[in-house]
């Protein structure tokens, strides 16, 4: 759970910083998702440190989902707004309404709830359809974007934000997938192939989405897609589990830890300056 929440920090800092590159790099020409946008924000410091912390979280999710179902480290991942929020208030001078406090105490309480709850992970180790299905998914990401793309205002950033979202989701179940298979292996699993090309394909998204259109919408979108998806494919298909009898606990807590995230999904990028809501 330390790692899940060590996670939730280094992405919910790196967001901030490569949100602000998205929105500084020269705007493409077109409409639809600009896959050289990312060659833009390459460019800049900001984006290169918000990798740098997007690695050591992956490291650190890949030791969670290890230990820990997938449904514990989504919320834990989604509590990234919270530790966003706070950040903004301390050094920004970002001032948080009573709802926003309460949405991160909300986060805190349902992180809290689901380590007292969480078991161990499910010992399934996933069957060739799901393995495949998992590929699927990571290219119907791509496919999605495309479409959403060509959406406006709103529609647009909370279709990208969903799309990114669903491409985190695959990420954290291809790790599942590729655990304990032996490297020799590796190439001919296709989820291998799907922790590639998902978590390319979220960055994509994710940068598209940020660099035009409503942050919060996009967030929202961004915490609904990589949150409930995989939290049902560990249970159905995995074997993930509560510890004895509390799984209404488990559940109250996933719950509180997602809804709390939503209320704060304005915080998908810190403000530019000290002050502005």
């Amino acid at each position: 759970m330390v790692c899940a929440l060590g996670t939730a920090v280094c992405f919910g800092t790196a967001s901030v910083l490569q949100a602000a590159a998205a929105r500084a790099a020269p705007p493409g020409t077109g409409s639809g998702v600009d896959p050289v946008l990312l060659l833009r924000v390459l460019r800049q410091w900001r984006y290169l440190a918000g990798l740098g912390l997007d690695a050591l979280g992956f490291v650190l999710e890949v030791i969670a989902l290890r230990q820990l179902p997938i449904y514990a480290v989504s919320a834990a991942l989604a509590a990234s707004l919270a530790v966003t929020a706070v950040t903004a208030s301390r050094v920004l001078g970002v001032r948080l309404s009573p709802v926003e406090w309460a949405a991160v105490l909300v986060v805190c309480g349902g992180l809290a709830m689901l380590g007292l709850a969480s078991g161990e992970e499910g010992s399934g180790t996933g069957s060739a359809a799901l393995r495949w299905g998992t590929l699927c998914a990571a290219g119907g990401v791509l496919a999605f974007g495309a479409a959403a793309g060509r959406l406006r205002g709103r529609a647009r950033a909370a279709a990208l934000g969903l799309g990114a979202g669903c491409g985190f989701g695959v990420v954290e179940v291809a790790v599942r997938l590729v655990e304990g298979v032996p490297e020799t292996r590796l190439p001919a699993n296709p989820a291998t192939y799907a922790l590639l090309l998902g978590g390319g394909a979220a960055f994509l998204l994710l940068t598209s989405a940020l660099q035009r259109g409503s942050v919060t919408a996009a967030t929202a979108g961004m915490v609904v897609g990589e949150t409930l998806g995989p939290a049902w494919v560990g249970v159905a298909w995995l074997g993930d589990s509560t510890r004895a009898g509390l799984m209404p606990l488990a559940v109250a807590g996933f719950a509180l830890a997602v809804l709390g995230a939503l209320a704060l999904a304005r915080f998908g990028e810190a403000p530019a300056e000290a002050g502005v809501a």
